[in-house]
């Protein structure tokens, strides 16, 4: 006998189904779900083998199909004949997709053994490879608690990219309430994120692209996050990981992030998602972590606990570390701090950030970020480091070096 579970979400195929269904010996509609909360309650008592799902039913995201499956039912999907639905399909993960002119074969398909690959599979062996020449990377901005100096790091190095005439998007995805809108005094009236989880789960993300970001500039954008921490439930997992996957279609990404990398426990007992997802599942699709800490001795502690946390998610990859608000009075040099972190991780380079309060100050009380306040200390810093993160084109590095030979000969001639 096979139990069927079926959610139409009001769409005129549920009679069809309930038809066809009943006409079949051994097979048997358990309930007609009202929408997919109740659908995932109901599987929960593991009566059921296969759920028949409108596929633009409210609620249906990669989220509910794992806890579908994780209960053992197979998750038949009825939408229409297109690429959008496909593509909305396979993301989602269901393991079946039926147009609406095909109804007739849902029986059959619902007795069928899954034991070849799964809709997602078959799409994704079809699909082209993507374009390297018009994708950029993902670089996350991570760190241990204690307000290291992520955001000031993240909108930083945003900023310099867009500045060299690279397309770059910023993205707030701290699930303990984002600070990056105050940080550029953008008008925070909608959160980009919240505007991203909903556009996902109606599948919509890549067309309505546009209105998830907030333009800082020709070639910046921001994807403001949480107005507030409690509001991470609305964000479902792996609304971040297509997000950032979304923006990297259009060149450089650029993730604020939040502090913790455990595991909610409770993830596995309720159909929802754990607070710290959002920081998981940006590092897991990062091309590149900066990890931020601090130079005090608090600081580096945590910074050192970090960096094995993240080894074991990373499965070991390099990392690149910011040591921020470094300062003499502190009694060690770059060398004993890089000797230091290197036992902890693999370093994909250690790049070192001076204390300079003044600049980070007047940056933030005017809502721009650190390399648009003057040529500080902090400004050239941050300014590096991102060279090192992204290096710049050719013309841009002859520039650079010219300034830097200039400047130096300057010196030398004040000297003389």
């Amino acid at each position: 006998m096979i139990v069927v579970l079926v959610v139409a979400a009001g769409a005129a195929w549920e009679s069809p189904v309930l038809e066809l269904i009943g006409a079949r010996v051994g097979m048997v509609v358990l309930k007609r779900c009202v929408d997919v909360d109740d659908l995932l309650a109901t599987s929960s008592a593991g009566q059921a083998d296969a759920a028949v799902v409108a596929l633009d039913a409210p609620g249906l995201d990669p989220t509910a199909v794992e806890v579908l499956h994780r209960h053992q039912v197979r998750v038949v999907a009825v939408g229409a004949d297109s690429e959008l639905a496909r593509t909305r399909a396979a993301r989602v993960g269901v393991d079946v997709l039926v147009g609406h002119d095909e109804l007739d074969r849902l029986p059959d398909l619902l007795e069928a053994e899954v034991d070849g690959p799964t809709f997602a599979e078959q799409l994704d062996e079809s699909d082209p490879p993507p374009d390297p020449d018009r994708s950029g990377r993902i670089v996350a901005v991570w760190g241990p608690a204690g307000a290291p100096g992520r955001t000031t790091v993240a909108t930083s190095l945003a900023s310099v990219l867009a500045r060299r005439g690279v397309r770059t998007t910023l993205v707030d995805a701290d699930p303990y309430g984002g600070a990056v809108a105050q940080h550029l005094g953008v008008l925070d009236e909608a959160s980009g994120l919240l505007t991203a989880a909903r556009l996902t789960a109606d599948g919509a993300l890549e067309a309505g692209f546009a209105t998830v970001q907030r333009a800082l500039g020709d070639r910046l954008s921001v994807v403001t996050g949480l107005p507030r921490g409690e509001r991470w439930v609305e964000v479902r997992t792996g609304v971040v990981e297509h997000l950032l996957e979304v923006a990297r279609s259009h060149g450089h990404v650029v993730v604020d992030t939040g502090f913790s990398l455990e595991d909610d426990p409770a993830g596995d007992l309720v159909a929802r998602p754990g607070r710290n997802q959002l920081t998981l599942g940006a590092i897991d699709v990062a091309d590149e972590v900066l990890v931020v800490g601090t130079a005090d001795p608090v600081g580096l502690s945590r910074l050192a606990r970090a960096l094995v946390d993240l080894r074991e998610r990373r499965a070991g990859m390099p990392v690149r570390v910011v040591v921020n608000r470094m300062r003499s009075g502190l009694g060690w040099s770059q060398r004993d701090v890089t000797g230091m972190v290197e036992g902890f991780a693999r370093l994909a380079g250690v790049h070192f950030l001076p204390d300079d309060r003044v600049a980070a100050d007047r940056a933030l009380s005017t809502g721009t970020v650190v390399p648009d306040c003057g040529d500080s200390e902090l400004a050239q810093g941050l300014t590096a480091l991102s060279d090192a993160v992204v290096p710049p084109p050719g013309p841009h590095r002859r520039r650079e070096r010219r300034r830097l030979l200039r400047s130096r000969t300057a010196g030398t001639a004040r000297r003389r």
